[in-house]
């Protein structure tokens, strides 16, 4: 009798705490259940978010028909970045869309540590000296109160153990990357970027959240070499197709 006066109560405080401090889903708004909470993406929409399980080209990360990864793409014959190789966990759609909507523009910066074990299972090697995520302008971090790349990588060195290095800064602003063309995106980051002279013969991992047409990683993969770094190689949680 006890114990069915007790597991009442415990359910009629869980009701309770529900009703107090609901939680909602990033990616589809319901509610999350009390029970088993443990982030904010319900575990339906974690699981749907859509991998990439297709080869990739080496330079860009795009999915394609190519035999194996480790190929260029078309788009990336005349022109590969300048890296190693470039991978992406996932395609921008669905509900990793929506979850880095919410990490990018609803302050849910929570999500970093979460998305960085998608990072983590992508990794092709760790023959890395340092973690450098893609800059964003003072002006654009101080609105937003945050960079997610940086929060990324951070995560991801929590994870590895590799340092987190911020070696590269955007000296001015320029339009959002997302608002242009692929030909003005090109332009619009062409000399963004400046890197420390601390890059100088270090292994250099670059981490951003989102990939589309690679110009920002090119941007930053030249800069970069530019200051002599040794190897640069390029990851995103997820390739805009």
């Amino acid at each position: 009798m006890c114990a069915v006066f007790a597991n009442a109560l415990s359910n009629l405080g869980r009701e309770a705490l529900r009703i107090v401090l609901p939680s909602w889903c990033v990616a589809c708004r319901r509610e999350l259940p009390l029970r088993g909470r443990s982030g904010p993406v319900c575990d339906e929409c974690w699981i749907s978010m859509p991998r990439i399980n297709v080869p990739k080209c080496r330079s860009c990360a795009m999915p394609w028909s190519g035999e194996a990864d480790g190929d260029l793409c078309f788009d990336c014959m005349p022109d590969p970045l300048p890296v190693d190789w470039c991978d992406a966990w996932g395609r921008y759609a669905g509900a990793l869309e929506r979850v880095l909507h919410a990490l990018k523009f609803e302050r849910h910066d929570f999500l970093d540590d979460q998305l960085a074990e998608l990072l983590h299972v992508t990794l092709r090697d760790t023959d890395f000296d340092a973690i450098v995520p893609v800059p964003m302008h003072w002006l654009r971090r101080r609105r937003r109160g945050y960079n997610q790349a940086e929060l990324l990588a951070r995560a991801l060195t929590r994870r590895i153990g590799i340092p987190t290095e911020l070696l590269l800064r955007k000296q001015h602003g320029g339009a959002a990357q997302s608002t242009l063309a692929r030909d003005a995106r090109a332009r619009n980051v062409r000399h963004a970027f400046t890197a420390s002279p601390r890059a100088k013969g270090k292994r250099i991992l670059i981490v951003d959240d989102i990939c589309t047409t690679g110009e920002t990683l090119r941007a930053c993969a030249r800069t970069l070499l530019r200051e002599e770094a040794s190897r640069v190689c390029a990851i995103a949680i997820a390739k805009a197709t």
